[in-house]
């Protein structure tokens, strides 16, 4: 068995952040993972993400918080997709778990409602928003990730084929 059948049958294992590192993410600015986020999502916006599913969250304050990692991402979906959001207001949906819940979720180890009903993932405000970005969650049919693909030849490979020939 080589290393990426290894990585494929792996799963994610119980951990929880070391409270310094919340400590000292809670003091850092949170616009750099938050827009990191949103680039995310913007980018599986209208391939993966269904814009017409999300019109609800439009206008929204929506916030991922992180529990033992100490990010609170504020963000907000308009009309040229999800944008950071800088606000004091309490967000209308607060989506609020640990790094290894949220990660395990985009993984498609655990499901939002195993989660959910566990109490490790937590969902505060409009619970109409929380029930549909669940939904949305659970129609997604999610591509594996694929650990081959993240190979350091592949990626440069990719990375040449998309930037094109070279001119030396």
């Amino acid at each position: 068995m080589d290393l990426i059948d290894t990585l494929r049958r792996a799963r994610i294992p119980q951990f929880t952040l070391p409270r310094f590192v919340g400590a000292v993410h809670e003091r850092l600015p949170q616009l750099p993972p938050t827009l990191g986020l949103t680039t995310a999502l913007n980018l599986a916006l209208d391939r993966i993400l269904p814009r017409a599913t999300l019109a609800p969250l439009a206008g929204k304050l929506v916030c991922l918080r992180v529990t033992d990692g100490g990010l609170t991402l504020n963000f907000t979906l308009t009309e040229k997709g999800f944008r950071p959001a800088v606000s004091s207001a309490k967000p209308d949906l607060m989506i609020s778990a640990k790094a290894r819940d949220f990660i395990a979720l985009a993984l498609r180890e655990e499901d939002p409602d195993t989660l959910f009903f566990s109490r490790r993932l937590l969902m505060e405000g409009d619970t109409d928003l929380g029930l549909l970005v669940k939904n949305t969650l659970d129609a997604i049919d999610w591509p594996r990730l694929d650990p081959a693909a993240l190979h350091p030849v592949r990626l440069l490979s990719a990375l040449r084929l998309r930037l094109g020939p070279s001119n030396r």
